[in-house]
């Protein structure tokens, strides 16, 4: 006889407990260490060495956190979803990540995610910078028994090989991963590039690693649905993990970002994106280069918490 799968402890009712007070937990979720068993862990990685220009991404995970509290999450339409009463959500907490040696915190990231998925089937990370991609995907990697297909949001490619000769960065993880066979090169893509570059080879540079790019100038013309469905041809059955950059937003979106772009997606068009994604195998992703400290009312920090709840939901979609 089947055991009987436990009951799914549920964040604190916005209708018991006002939204503003509480646990301060992603979305007043219960703690990792409050729960039986864990489908989805959101786990805080506050690192922002890797930085090329504005810091302050360490304090992101907090951010993030507390604009959470805005959202309702018993039941998402969009998906006909109630993710909490399916699944068994709760928030890890953060890694301790040594702010000053790059090597060693992404030793320490790789590590805290690896053990993490002893305990939870898949986890959504909240950044910190793009540097934490990099331990994320080589953790995921052991829990997937090999490379999955990476779909990674951004204004920017981040397969640039060093800055100032250091080959860890928030500009690098894509280039290291390509290197270590992290991914599917025949499943992977960038979506949402724009902007001028260093250099005229970086694109082919860039399509040497297996990548193919989706730029903000074809979802102009084509719209989300096409977007969306390019997305799917190529993830295919794939296992999928999903980075994304909060600045993949136009900075009219989310301000509060480190290295902003103009002419970028609006949150509308990306939260849609994200839904025509429903149905692919997503077991794990990541939300990066929030800087609460360049940001205007929670634009930036709300954007990533509904963000996060999304692909939440496309997990419960999944069937987790």
């Amino acid at each position: 006889m089947n055991e009987k799968k436990p009951k799914p402890i549920e964040p604190v009712s916005g209708r018991v407990m006002p939204r503003f007070a509480g646990p301060s937990t992603f979305c007043r979720l219960p703690e990792l260490r409050d729960v039986p068993r864990c489908d989805v862990a959101l786990l805080g990685i506050p690192f922002d060495a890797g930085t090329s220009y504005r810091p302050g991404a360490r304090f992101g995970p907090q951010a993030i956190r507390q604009a959470s509290r805005q959202l309702r999450t018993n039941f998402h339409p969009a998906y006909d979803t109630e993710p909490y009463k399916t699944m068994q959500v709760a928030d890890a907490g953060d890694v301790g990540c040594n702010p000053f040696s790059i090597d060693e915190a992404i030793a320490q990231i790789e590590t805290a995610a690896a053990e993490l998925y002893e305990k939870a089937g898949a986890i959504i990370s909240l950044g910190g910078d793009h540097t934490i991609a990099l331990p994320l995907l080589r953790a995921v990697n052991k829990q997937a028994g090999g490379p999955v297909a990476l779909v990674h949001f951004d204004a920017h490619l981040d397969t640039w090989d060093t800055y100032f000769g250091a080959p860890y960065t928030h500009g690098t993880p894509f280039r290291r991963a390509a290197e270590e066979g992290l991914f599917l090169d025949h499943a992977s893509m960038h979506v949402g590039i724009r902007g001028p570059l260093y250099s005229r080879d970086d694109l082919e540079a860039d399509r040497e690693l297996g990548f193919k790019v989706i730029h903000c100038d074809e979802l102009q013309r084509e719209g989300v649905d096409h977007i969306a469905e390019r997305i799917r041809r190529r993830v295919g059955e794939h296992p999928l993990y999903l980075s994304i950059d909060i600045d993949v937003l136009d900075p009219s979106c989310a301000p509060g970002t480190g290295t902003p772009e103009i002419a970028g997606m609006t949150s509308r068009e990306l939260v849609n994106i994200l839904r025509g994604l429903r149905g692919l195998n997503l077991i794990s992703a990541d939300i990066v280069e929030v800087a609460p400290a360049y940001d205007h009312a929670e634009l930036t920090s709300l954007a990533a918490a509904t963000i996060a709840y999304e692909m939440i939901n496309l997990m419960a979609c999944y069937g987790r």
